[in-house]
């Protein structure tokens, strides 16, 4: 098991992103703006769930590993802390995912 989590990650982004680095991916992307940054995790978002289709495991994998990555890079874009998003999800632990659904307002 790696001690790597998405705080770790979370923290690489944000110095990336603060660097005047010009090999950095993330800093490349930041500064297209956050509709190339969304556009990117939409892409692997759907790379992520052809592979599980597929049934390709090591896929799967990597895709999932770009996904985070880009997820967080959007979160930091938006000034959105992972915490942010943690408490979100830890907040729905206490009812089922139907019940959560149920509650949510109307679009």
């Amino acid at each position: 098991m790696s001690n790597f989590t998405l705080s770790d990650l979370e923290a690489i982004v944000a110095t990336r992103a603060a660097s005047d680095d010009a090999m950095s991916y993330t800093r490349k992307l930041i500064s297209k703006g956050m509709s190339r940054a969304a556009k990117k995790l939409g892409e692997e978002a759907v790379e992520a769930a052809l592979a599980a289709v597929g049934g390709d495991k090591a896929e799967l994998k990597a895709e999932a590993a770009d996904v985070l990555y880009h997820l967080l890079v959007v979160l930091h874009m938006a000034e959105i802390p992972l915490d942010a998003v943690m408490a979100e999800l830890k907040s729905r632990t206490g009812r089922t995912g139907l019940e959560e659904k149920a509650a949510r307002p109307a679009d």
